[in-house]
C-alpha cells in the first residue's frame, strides 16, 4: 500500500544523513564517488549531465508531506545549489477517493510555462485554504488568472486531454521505479531516494557535482 510520509526535519536525520556520507548503502559499489542514503536503480538510465543535477519529485498535491517538502524543503536545495539544480514535480497519487484535476491542472500549466506557479498555488489551495473537494470551473478560473494563464486556452488544454496523459504517464514511471511513499526523490534519472531530509540530498547532489568538477 502506497502512503504519504512526515518528513523528518530533526537534528538526528541531520546526523545520520552525515554518517551516512562514511558507511556504505545500496549503489554505492556501482557509484563508489557519490555519498549520502540512496538507491541506484540498474534498470533505469542516467539522464545526468555534467554540472547540473535534475531532481524529480514524486508527491501527491493531497499528501500534507509533500507539501512540506515542497514548501520547505525544495527552497533549501535550490538557494544552496542555484542554477545547477533543476527541480520538476511528477504527479503521483496516493491519497484515496481525490480527483485528478489539480494533476491535470498542473500538467496543463506546465505545458503553458507555468508549472512551477501553479504547483505552488494548489498545494496554497489545499492545504491551507483547505480546499480538498471538488476544484469547480470558478475556483479553477481564479486559479489560473493567479498564475498569469489565460482561463480559455487553459481550459481549452485540459479538455484536450493532453494533461490527463501526461498525468497517467507521470504515475505509470512512479510504479515502475516502486515508488511507495510520497514525497519520493529521482536524481538524474536513475538515483532513488527515501531518505529526504534536505540534508541527506544536499550530500548526494554535492558529491555528484564534486564529481563532476573533478573529471
Amino acid at each position: 500500500m502506497r502512503t504519504c510520509r512526515g518528513v523528518v526535519w530533526s537534528v538526528a536525520a541531520i546526523v545520520g544523513a552525515l554518517l551516512a556520507v562514511s558507511h556504505p548503502v545500496d549503489g554505492r559499489a556501482a557509484k563508489p564517488e557519490l555519498k549520502g542514503k540512496f538507491e541506484i536503480l540498474k534498470d533505469e538510465t542516467s539522464t545526468h549531465r555534467p554540472g547540473k543535477v535534475k531532481l524529480i519529485e514524486f508527491a501527491d498535491f493531497y499528501c500534507p508531506h509533500c507539501h512540506h517538502f515542497d514548501g520547505e524543503g525544495v527552497p533549501v536545495l535550490e538557494k544552496e545549489f542555484g542554477s545547477a539544480l533543476d527541480v520538476v514535480m511528477v504527479g503521483f497519487p496516493v491519497i484515496p477517493g481525490k480527483l485528478p484535476t489539480p494533476f491535470d491542472m498542473y500538467e496543463q500549466a506546465k505545458m503553458m510555462g507555468k508549472g512551477n506557479e501553479m504547483k505552488k498555488v494548489l498545494f496554497r489551495t489545499i492545504h491551507r485554504d483547505k480546499v480538498t473537494g471538488v476544484l469547480d470551473r470558478t475556483l479553477r478560473e481564479s486559479l489560473i488568472k493567479e498564475v498569469g494563464l489565460d482561463p480559455k486556452a487553459f481550459e481549452e488544454g485540459m479538455a484536450s486531454g493532453k494533461p490527463a496523459k501526461a498525468f497517467e504517464d507521470g504515475r505509470k514511471w512512479g510504479e515502475r521505479i516502486k515508488v511507495q511513499q510520497t514525497p519520493t526523490v529521482l536524481i538524474d534519472g536513475n538515483i532513488k531516494v527515501e531518505s529526504i531530509d534536505p540534508e541527506n540530498i544536499k550530500v548526494i547532489i554535492r558529491s555528484i557535482l564534486d564529481a563532476d568538477a573533478k573529471k
